[in-house]
C-alpha cells in the first residue's frame, strides 16, 4: 500500500476501500508524547455547498475498523469520519500504555481536532456517534463543550453505568476512584473472558489493538469513568439523543451461544435508565440479539441498526 502523504495530509489507511487517515499531534501529557487519528471515507453524492457529516467515536480496547458501518452513511450521502483516540490503535506510539486516561476530558482535544478537519473538509453540520466508552466521553463532550457542528448525538451501547453487582458499584467503585486519584497506575484485576471476542471471530480486526482478553484497566481508569458519569448525572446533553442498545445482557461465564445474541459488556438496564435522562429529547431504541456494539451484530440486526439511525436522522432533518 502506497503511504506517501498527499499535500493535504492525508494517507491512504489500512482499511483500503476510499479510507484515508492523517494523525494529530497534541502537546504531551503525563505519560509523554501524544497523538489521535482521523481516518475519513468522502461521500461522492454530498452536496458540495454544505456537506454532511458523522463522526465516529470508538470504545474500550478498541479502534476504527467497522467499515461496513462508515461505507453505509457515505452510500446515504454523509461523509464518514472517525477518531482513534489517543493511546488507541492508530494512534498508539512505541512505549506508550494503552487505553491509559486519568479524565475523559483529555479526549474532548481529540474530538475538536477532528472538527477542525472536517470544517476544513467542507462540512457545515454533523452527528457526533459513540460506542460504548466512546459513547461516555461523546455525552459528556455533548453536554460539557459541545461544537455548534454537532446537531444531534447517536449512542450505541454508550457506558453510561456500571455492569457489577451491587455492592461493588456503591462501594468498590468509590473506593477505587479515591485510590485513583492518589495511585492511578495500580491495575484493578478482571476475570479473563474470551465470549465477547469469540463472537465476533467473523470480522476482521487487529488484536494487537483490540485485545481478544480486555487488558486490566487501571484505578485511574475507573476514576475517570465515574466522573464522567457522575457528571452526566448533573449536566444535560441540548441536541436530540439517539440510544441505542441491545435488548438484554449476558453475564460472563454464560453458555457461548448466549454470548452471540445479547450484550457481554454492560447492563442494558443501567443504559437505559441513565441514558433516558441524558437530555430533554432521547430517543430509546432497543436492539433484539444485539451484541455490545450493535454495528458488529449478525446482518439482520446490523440492518435493523443502520435503519434506525438512518430513519432517526431524517425525522430530525440531519
Amino acid at each position: 500500500m502506497d503511504n506517501q502523504a498527499t499535500s493535504s495530509g492525508w494517507v491512504p489507511d489500512i482499511l483500503g476501500n476510499g479510507y484515508e487517515m492523517m494523525h494529530i499531534a497534541h502537546p504531551d501529557d503525563y505519560s509523554g508524547q501524544v497523538r489521535s487519528t482521523v481516518i475519513r471515507k468522502l461521500s461522492p453524492v454530498a452536496d458540495i455547498a454544505g456537506r454532511r457529516a458523522v463522526l465516529y467515536v470508538h470504545g474500550y480496547s478498541d479502534y476504527f475498523f467497522q467499515h461496513e458501518m462508515g461505507d453505509m452513511f457515505v452510500s446515504h450521502g454523509y461523509d464518514f469520519y472517525a477518531v482513534d483516540l489517543r493511546k488507541y490503535g492508530r494512534s498508539l506510539l512505541p512505549g506508550q500504555k494503552m487505553f491509559q486516561v486519568r479524565d475523559m476530558r483529555e479526549y474532548f482535544a481529540d474530538i475538536s481536532a477532528a472538527v477542525e478537519v472536517m470544517r476544513a473538509g467542507g462540512v457545515t453540520e454533523a452527528v457526533l456517534l459513540g460506542h460504548s466508552t466512546g459513547g461516555l466521553t461523546s455525552s459528556l463532550y455533548m453536554a460539557d463543550s459541545p461544537s455548534p457542528l454537532f446537531r444531534g448525538l447517536m449512542l450505541n451501547s454508550p457506558f453510561l453505568a456500571w455492569n457489577l453487582p451491587a455492592m461493588l458499584r456503591r462501594i468498590g467503585i468509590p473506593i477505587v476512584s479515591a485510590l485513583g486519584r492518589l495511585f492511578p497506575g495500580i491495575k484493578v484485576r478482571q476475570k479473563p473472558d474470551d465470549g465477547y471476542a469469540r463472537s465476533l471471530a467473523d470480522w476482521g480486526f487487529s488484536r494487537d489493538w483490540k485485545p481478544d482478553v480486555m487488558p486490566d484497566p487501571d484505578a485511574g481508569w475507573v476514576r475517570a469513568i465515574r466522573e464522567a458519569q457522575e457528571a452526566l448525572r448533573r449536566e444535560k446533553v441540548k441536541v436530540p439523543v439517539l440510544l441505542m442498545h441491545s435488548s438484554e445482557s449476558v453475564r460472563k461465564g454464560a453458555g457461548l451461544e448466549q454470548y452471540f445474541h445479547a450484550d457481554a459488556i454492560l447492563d442494558v438496564d443501567g443504559i437505559s435508565r441513565y441514558g433516558r435522562s441524558l437530555g430533554p429529547e432521547v430517543t430509546e431504541v432497543s436492539i433484539k440479539g444485539g451484541l455490545h456494539d450493535l454495528v458488529l451484530s449478525g446482518r439482520e440486526v446490523r440492518e435493523t441498526v443502520y435503519a434506525t439511525m438512518l430513519a432517526w436522522l431524517r425525522e430530525h432533518s440531519l
